[in-house]
């Protein structure tokens, strides 16, 4: 069922959802919130699904946005949540694999990718989720971690940014493949559950062609030991009031 929810409390904005297949999650605030930028950025987000990182940076700058989407059903999701909020002058969304992106935009072109990637390697013998648009959002079924930043290393410019989230697990994999792609990370923040928990995700930030030189940066703790929200998390959630 299609529904239209609020954006948190980010500047009044809405987002449409479909209840059968999947809403936006804490992982799209997280790295909306992660990334440093500015109104001169050319930034485009790679798996957009319906649209909240496009849609949480549109309140921290006035930089044109590009959304990529693979599947039509979510595609279309995003479109409404742009129109729905009169973005379309500073959003644009396309119904595009990610690996076929050059085909419309120049190598060298962007500032800035945000990606809020599937999590999950595939192979036939993966356990997927019987809704092809859930398994395709979840597993890399379509787009692996090698094809986001082979793309990443051909439409940054000399010294552009990569910024996704991704599960710890899969730190070591990120970190490779971006070296790989003369990407070199810059920034890492992880995120922790709870204050004792071991960290479930990772947000990084390469850059390509960058020198060598990491900062790793405060821990976020999502909950504290009741399962509330912590403090930090709340205010992260209404940076857009």
């Amino acid at each position: 069922m299609e529904v239209v929810n609020d954006l948190l409390n980010y500047g009044n904005l809405k987002i449409v959802q479909n209840t059968e297949w999947f809403s936006f999650s804490l992982d799209s605030v997280l790295l909306a919130n992660f990334v440093k930028v500015t109104d001169k950025q050319k930034i485009i987000d790679f798996c957009t699904g319906n649209a909240p990182i496009p849609l949480f940076l549109s309140t921290k700058t006035k930089a044109h946005i590009i959304g990529v989407e693979l599947q039509k059903e979510v595609y279309e999701l995003a479109c409404k949540s742009i129109l729905i909020n009169d973005l379309e002058s500073q959003i644009k969304i396309i119904n595009k694999d990610v690996k076929n992106i050059l085909e419309d935009y120049e190598t060298d072109s962007f500032d800035l990718i945000t990606c809020n990637p599937p999590y999950f390697k595939y192979s036939l013998n993966s356990k997927i989720n019987p809704n092809l648009t859930k398994a395709i959002a979840r597993h890399e079924i379509n787009l692996n971690l090698d094809d986001i930043f082979k793309v990443a290393k051909k439409i940054l410019k000399n010294g552009g940014k990569i910024a996704i989230i991704h599960r710890t697990d899969r730190l070591c994999d990120i970190i490779y493949k971006m070296k790989n792609n003369n990407i070199e990370p810059k920034r890492i923040q992880f995120v922790y559950s709870k204050q004792n928990s071991n960290s479930n995700l990772v947000m990084i930030e390469g850059s390509k062609n960058g020198k060598s030189g990491l900062i790793v940066e405060k821990n976020i703790i999502v909950h504290e030991k009741n399962g509330n929200y912590t403090k930090e998390i709340k205010d992260i959630f209404s940076k857009g009031e």
